[in-house]
């Protein structure tokens, strides 16, 4: 019999990365495909509320417990006037988005995505139109959602019967500006000088406010690293965060390559840190740019049948991946990722949340179900808070077509002092082998194994539909605690979240 793979892990309570900021698994809803309309939205479904929202979508993002909910988009928002979504709903105008070749009625705004939200129990990321309008309108938006009463867009809010603001804190200045497919994209400079304006003038209102300026559309851009320098130096005094966003494919099924994809996203936040970081070396400034990933994901699966589409309709059904098990592993690699960025990345959106790249499925009319990533999603999210330590790992490694030393074990632990938790992700990348994990949780006396929940399956394709949930976790893993060592078979290609608390 051949020798079992084996890694080892050191997890002491005093290497901590940072406390992890909730809003690290906030996601995202965009006026695109069937996200907003058949999505959160379908007035005469079975389930639908007083205002059309569909109740079984909502059961589902409350079991995500998502702490915010990036909105209206997405390259939508560089085309949308946010006024179309205000007032009476049948006096709503319909628009063409161009971003999408699609109509929007504007059945659904400002006001009815808010009270979704608060029905949801996330609060807003609002984003502001940079690309055809300016500093002015998004003034004016933020008047209109955060003034008691008293002014124009205030009392304009009171008359469509929004007593109370929405109070929105986090803001994006902006999407994907050096995007030459985004409506009134700009150069660096052109930019970093609006969002400096912008932001400005909204943090004379309000100077609590988060503001995230958009970074590069991609790791690959030809502008990446001059952009978010560019744009930091004009604007570094007035903007809170610098956006990230990536999404990764596997069409050359190497699924080896595919899984190594998280090593990606950790040298493009290593990247982005360190031109934050000098920008404020320049400006010998006290204050530090923190990082919203606020947009990742897997992104292909969709993109030939999208081209099939007929344009101008509304909420077509655009962008719908339907996710296979190799997709959540990855997505838990990600989700790794961030969790060791943690010190830096402090908002990130999983994109989207319904229908359009997204761990939510709905039929029009029928019912809701769980794509394979919605599981490390909401692990991750139930069960990652308190803070981020640095554990110590030794695993075996490999190497794929784009990638060199692949740990196969892919690793994050959070701990909750204050709840009594220990919660170890772990992602086993080797595709034919298990790993005997032994870890050293000395620092943890008195600690107890909860459960060891496990997502593992034969099939790294295998999919899940509304009638059958092929991909599910199970709690049968084999996580024991032994005088302070844990030890654990982590299968072959799969993820694995290993829960502890302390015993009373």
């Amino acid at each position: 019999m051949a020798d079992q793979k084996k890694a080892t892990m050191v997890v002491d309570k005093e290497f901590i990365i940072s406390e992890i900021d909730k809003r690290i698994y906030g996601s995202f809803i965009e006026h695109l495909g069937r996200a907003v309309y058949g999505g959160i939205y379908e007035q005469d479904h079975a389930t639908a509320d007083e205002q059309g929202f569909r109740q079984d979508v909502l059961d589902l993002v409350r079991e995500l417990q998502v702490p915010i909910v990036r909105y209206p988009g997405g390259n939508f928002v560089s085309g949308y006037n946010w006024e179309d979504g205000v007032g009476p709903v049948d006096q709503r105008p319909r628009r063409l988005d161009l971003a999408w070749r699609t109509v929007e009625p504007n059945w659904i705004g400002t006001n009815e995505f808010a009270d979704w939200c608060r029905k949801a129990g996330t609060e807003i990321n609002m984003a502001v139109n940079l690309g055809t309008r300016g500093p002015e309108e998004a003034r004016q938006l933020l008047e209109y959602c955060n003034h008691p009463g008293g002014s124009y867009f205030s009392d304009l809010r009171i008359s469509h019967g929004y007593k109370t603001p929405h109070n929105i804190k986090t803001w994006c200045l902006g999407n994907e500006m050096d995007g030459p497919w985004q409506m009134g994209s700009k150069t660096a400079a052109e930019y970093g000088r609006i969002a400096a304006e912008t932001g400005r003038m909204m943090k004379m209102y309000d100077s609590s406010l988060e503001l995230v300026a958009c970074g590069s559309s991609n790791r690959g851009m030809p502008t990446f690293a001059e952009w978010e320098a560019t744009v930091l130096d004009l604007s570094y005094e007035h903007v809170d965060f610098i956006s990230l966003h990536t999404y990764y494919g596997n069409k050359e099924n190497d699924p080896g390559n595919y899984l190594a994809r998280s090593l990606d996203m950790d040298a493009f936040i290593e990247s982005v840190v360190a031109i934050a970081d000098y920008i404020k070396a320049k400006h010998r400034s006290k204050k530090t740019i923190n990082l919203s990933f606020d947009e990742w994901n897997v992104w292909y699966h969709s993109h030939e049948s999208d081209k099939k589409l007929e344009p101008w309709t509304i909420a077509p059904p655009q962008l719908e991946d339907h996710y296979n098990f190799e997709d959540a592993l990855l997505v838990g690699c990600l989700l790794i990722s961030l969790l060791k960025h943690a010190d830096r990345v402090k908002i990130a959106c999983l994109a989207q949340l319904v229908n359009v790249i997204a761990p939510i499925m709905t039929e029009t009319g029928g019912g809701a179900w769980k794509q394979t990533i919605f599981y490390p999603y909401m692990h991750a999210s139930v069960y990652g808070r308190g803070v981020s330590l640095k554990p110590v790992i030794r695993s075996s490694k490999y190497d794929s077509k784009d990638f060199t030393d692949v740990p196969h074990l892919e690793s994050a632990v959070t701990y909750n002092e204050e709840e009594g938790t220990l919660t170890i992700f772990a992602v086993n990348r080797d595709l034919s082998d298990a790993l005997e994990l032994d870890c050293d949780l000395r620092q943890f006396e008195g600690y107890g194994v909860v459960e060891h929940i496990v997502l593992e399956h034969d099939d790294l394709k295998a999919a899940n539909t509304l009638q059958e949930e092929r991909v599910k976790p199970h709690t049968g893993g084999s996580a024991k605690l032994d005088g302070g060592r844990l030890s654990a078979r982590l299968g072959k290609a799969s993820w694995n979240v290993i829960r502890l608390a302390k015993q009373a």
